[in-house]
């Protein structure tokens, strides 16, 4: 799945990865993204804020159900979660400093390219594994609007 543009980064049943607790909070976290890229300059720091604490916490759950449920995966995707908190936080004292507004939207953007492909690979595999642990197998995700492999 290719990145939205930053007009259009909007929740899509294309993020839809069959456990509700992550769908929900991705859904957040694609709300968040979308008002960072159309925020007037003046509200980037307050909206970098909102986006920080969800992404600590967004983060943070998702590393607890890692670790509690010994996820094969946890050590790669931990760290590159801890890898977007560590620019989310040097933007956010750029912009405490004063200024740096591209810079700010330039990680906006950076967040709308990066979300659908970890989302699809590795926020997927720990959806499934959930689901397994929770419900004995893995969903099937019935996404409104999608084309079925092969057809226009």
């Amino acid at each position: 799945m290719s990145a939205p543009s930053e007009q259009d980064f909007i929740w899509t049943d294309q993020f839809l990865l069959g456990y509700g607790p992550i769908d929900a909070t991705h859904r957040e976290f694609v709300d968040l993204v979308g008002m960072l890229l159309a925020a007037p300059d003046v509200e980037l720091s307050h909206h970098l804020d909102a986006f920080a604490e969800h992404a600590e916490s967004h983060f943070g759950e998702e590393r607890q159900w890692m670790l509690a449920t010994a996820f094969p995966a946890a050590q790669c995707h931990i760290d590159e979660h801890e890898a977007v908190l560590r620019s989310v936080h040097e933007v956010r004292a750029l912009l405490a400093g004063g200024g740096h507004a591209d810079t700010c939207r330039a990680l906006a953007r950076e967040l709308a390219r990066w979300f659908p492909g970890h989302a699809d690979y590795m926020d997927a595999a720990l959806a499934q594994w959930m689901a397994k642990r929770r419900l004995g197998g893995i969903p099937v995700v019935l996404r409104r609007g999608s084309a079925h492999p092969g057809e226009k």
